[in-house]
């Protein structure tokens, strides 16, 4: 790919910012008491429990709503030389940061990265989500949520120093910023975008968005963000015109062939220049996870840091992945 650190336009961008008032922002909070003794630790050694579990994350995100995933937010972070640039995760639709990167945030943070999370797009819908996991949001529509991100990218690169970011998104919050990347001038300000099981090219919602009316009672229900989504929306028609990537950017899909909400799995795949698209289930047949899960799953995780770091990538594990919660596994 063409690398951009260190471009004309990215030393403009970040001189600008570097006349801003730096950002201020709470530390992360650590992750369940049932595991204090472990967070007791992390916060003198750096080190984050990991616990694989879509249920675990459900649970911390009912005790604790709206807080930071562990290992994230820390907004006096400095990227290393090792890991120079953020990682931002983008949540999904009617999901939020705290549930959807339970895992993967204290996973990264223990990596080296400077980790951030947002929430985003929670003026749209009726609150259906999440049982307790509030606030729910990526309800919006698509372009009004990549402008929140695209202010929230602008925080962070301000803060530590940074030319560029690294973005790991889930569902809606892996196709998304490619409006971001497309429109808003994030090209200039995204090294990598790795995506888990994202809308890419829309979802049939397994045929019945062919159905008279099921696409505007999603929306109803759900928020303007599932109009958005519908495979051949006008949004994302003119999302994927002209191309799925654009130059100077790093993709990597991260899909499960039981994906239930993305359908068929197969249209969060991209095509283009600098595209990686990875099978969860090629060469794991242990793997079961579903859409919720992939967040979770131990495989899709180690994929994740994989695209961020291919200098030093280890084979991703094959162990029993169950839907919606994936891969349990003691605390890490």
């Amino acid at each position: 790919m063409v690398n951009q650190e260190g471009s004309d336009p990215a030393r403009t961008k970040r001189a600008r910012r570097k006349g801003l008032a730096a950002a201020v922002a709470a530390a992360a909070a650590l992750t369940t008491g049932a595991v204090t003794p472990a967070n007791a630790e992390a916060a003198d050694t750096g080190t984050y429990p990991v616990i694989n579990s879509g249920v675990a994350a459900l649970a911390n995100a009912t005790v604790r709503p709206g807080t930071a995933p562990a290992g994230a937010n820390d907004f006096s972070c400095r990227p290393s030389a090792e890991h120079p640039r953020p990682v931002v995760l983008v949540h999904g639709t009617v999901e939020n940061m705290t549930y959807n990167w339970f895992s993967m945030s204290p996973r990264l943070a223990n990596e080296g990265y400077c980790v951030f999370a947002l929430n985003y797009g929670q003026d749209s819908g009726l609150g259906v989500g999440l049982p307790g996991a509030y606030p729910t949001g990526g309800s919006a529509a698509v372009p009004k949520s990549a402008a929140e991100l695209a202010r929230f990218v602008d925080r962070v690169l301000e803060a530590t120093g940074s030319d560029e970011v690294d973005i790991v998104g889930h569902s809606q919050g892996g196709m998304m910023p490619r409006y971001y990347l497309k429109n808003l001038g994030g090209a200039d300000e995204v090294n990598h975008l790795v995506a888990l099981s994202p809308s890419n090219h829309g979802t049939d919602v397994h045929g019945l968005a062919r159905l008279p009316g099921v696409p505007e009672l999603l929306s109803a229900g759900l928020g303007d963000s599932v109009r958005d989504q519908i495979r051949g929306s006008d949004f994302l028609t003119d999302l994927n015109a002209g191309g799925d990537t654009v130059p100077g950017v790093e993709y990597t899909v991260i899909q499960t062939k039981y994906d239930e909400v993305v359908t068929p799995y197969t249209s969060a795949f991209l095509e283009g220049p600098d595209v990686t698209n990875v099978l969860l289930q090629d060469g794991c047949k242990l793997n079961a996870t579903d859409h919720l899960g992939i967040s979770f799953d131990r495989r899709a995780e180690q994929y994740v840091v994989n695209a961020l770091d291919p200098a030093n990538a280890t084979q991703p594990p094959c162990v029993l992945s169950l839907p919606v919660n994936a891969a349990s596994s003691a605390v890490r």
